[in-house]
């Protein structure tokens, strides 16, 4: 353990997906596809233990034969931010407390570990703030204004102003052929969070803005709390179909070969 307390990673597993049923579990790789999420966050340098919470007892099984450690939740967590508290609860009651715990998505198998380190550093340097995530600048390939990738604009402290899934920072002079200063960038869905915020912010009902634009994070925004935001490259995307498990499949046996 650090002199600074524990930083706790903790992979939201749930088993139900409407767009593909039981992806957690899906192992065409020979592993359950949370096994390869397990494995890249173990990598993490940050960490100093690694937890999957879930819903579902099969889950819980394909973890722990991983030589891992698996938490059984309640099945009605709304997100995976409820779920991570419910860990925060739990371990604090059992005499395992920690500062920080990093929200590691159950369904990015690519997960880089120095992503993770990233944010749990950045947590742990930014005592102003409550929340860290990270946001990397647009590839050649994506659009800026895709509303299915979220930005965000950030202060001169590294604070985020706002998240959207409208194009922003919006650049009023595009027509002139000038350059903005600041360029959109693309937010990364990972999260650490201080350990005292958490039963804070899942005791707050989902705000205006956060139903507007479907984004949970700015409900910390609307409650007058802070986020800090790591800049870095990061080409990580979770699994939410069919088709993306496939190409992921295709990508881990290009590199056993």
């Amino acid at each position: 353990m650090s002199e600074r307390g524990r930083t706790i990673g903790v992979i939201p597993a749930r088993l139900a997906s409407s767009r593909f049923p039981e992806k957690v579990l899906a192992n065409a790789t020979g592993k359950a596809l949370v096994v390869h999420v397990l494995e890249q966050a173990r990598r993490a340098k940050s960490l100093d233990e690694v937890i999957v919470a879930t819903d579902d007892a099969r889950i819980v099984s394909v973890i722990e034969a991983a030589g891992a450690r698996a938490m059984l939740t309640r099945i009605d967590h709304p997100n995976g931010t409820s779920r991570l508290a419910e860990v925060s609860q739990r371990l604090h009651a059992h005499g395992e407390p920690a500062d920080v715990f990093v929200n590691i998505q159950g369904d990015e198998p690519e997960i880089e570990p120095d992503a993770i380190d990233a944010v749990a550093e950045l947590l742990h340097a930014s005592p102003w703030a409550d929340v860290a995530t990270i946001a990397t600048p647009f590839a050649a390939d994506e659009r800026a204004d895709d509303p299915n990738l979220v930005k965000v604009v950030l202060g001169v402290d590294g604070r985020a102003l706002y998240f959207s899934r409208a194009l922003i920072p919006m650049h009023r002079d595009a027509a002139n052929g000038s350059t903005p200063r600041a360029q959109p960038l693309r937010h990364i869905g990972l999260y650490a969070y201080r350990c005292a915020f958490l039963p804070q912010f899942v005791a707050w009902a989902p705000s205006p803005l956060e139903e507007t634009e479907s984004l949970e994070q700015l409900r910390v925004l609307e409650h007058g709390h802070s986020i800090v935001v790591a800049i870095r490259a990061n080409s990580s995307q979770g699994i939410d179909s069919p088709a993306q498990y496939a190409d992921f499949v295709r990508r881990h046996a290009a590199r056993l070969r």
